[in-house]
């Protein structure tokens, strides 16, 4: 499995033959890439319908974006996609080569942030190469996108107990999501052996130091390795 930052939360997603782009915005001072210079994707999963989640979702044609039904009607109608999928929190849909499940995230979901449309609960993806069980499966490979979220006990209740991700890219800028000691907690609930920052240094109000989260990471007792990528730098996960 290849995943690569493009910056914010924006990750493109590699899981044998498939390939999945997640909350395409490439208005973010990380990457240096347009939309037009990514690899169409087979798939463009959405978390939520703000805009620094969903500005660019329209703009590679050929994908079948995924999210919920509020959110999948609503890029139809106002962004021109022909291809959709609407999914719901706990299911699992197979893309391909993946096993993509939708699970919880505590955050709003307004369209554009604007209070005009609600777009359905917002969400995060379990992304995997085998499907999910309740059988512990050391061949298994799973990355884990928060989305945008707060800390809530299903990271520990049930994502890291029975989805058992091996990564999880996580929110630390703080203001909006988490910041780096409720991501640090995260990570140690997922007990992951990766994790990924994310959703920060993009606008003044969600600048850190990201060694800041690299230090509780450390003080959380998790084993995770901090992984503070450059934006468009790719992680092999094995």
């Amino acid at each position: 499995m290849e995943l690569t930052w493009h910056g914010h939360s924006t990750w493109y997603v590699t899981v044998g033959d498939t390939s999945l782009l997640i909350d395409p915005f490439f208005d973010n001072p990380a990457t240096s890439l347009d939309p037009s210079d990514v690899e169409t994707p087979d798939y463009v999963l959405l978390t939520h319908g703000h805009a620094d989640h969903i500005a660019h979702a329209g703009e590679f044609d050929g994908a079948t974006v995924v999210g919920t039904p509020e959110l999948t009607g609503y890029v139809e109608a106002e962004m021109g996609v022909d291809d959709t999928i609407g999914m719901n929190i706990g299911g699992t849909v197979e893309l391909g080569d993946a096993f993509v499940t939708m699970v919880r995230a505590d955050h709003t979901n307004g369209i554009n942030t604007g209070y005009e449309y609600e777009a359905g609960m917002p969400g995060g993806y379990m992304i995997s190469d085998t499907v999910p069980t309740q059988e512990s499966d050391a061949d298994s490979t799973t990355f884990y996108h928060a989305g945008d979220t707060g800390l809530m006990t299903d990271m520990r209740e049930i994502f890291g107990a029975y989805f058992e991700p091996d990564a999880a890219a996580l929110p630390v800028g703080d203001h909006y999501t988490m910041g780096p000691w409720q991501g640090a907690i995260a990570a140690d609930w997922l007990d992951v052996d990766h994790v990924f920052p994310m959703h920060y240094n993009t606008f003044p109000a969600i600048e850190i130091d990201v060694r800041d989260f690299e230090r509780e990471v450390k003080a959380a007792g998790s084993h995770a390795e901090v992984h503070a990528l450059d934006g468009d730098e790719s992680f092999t996960l094995e």
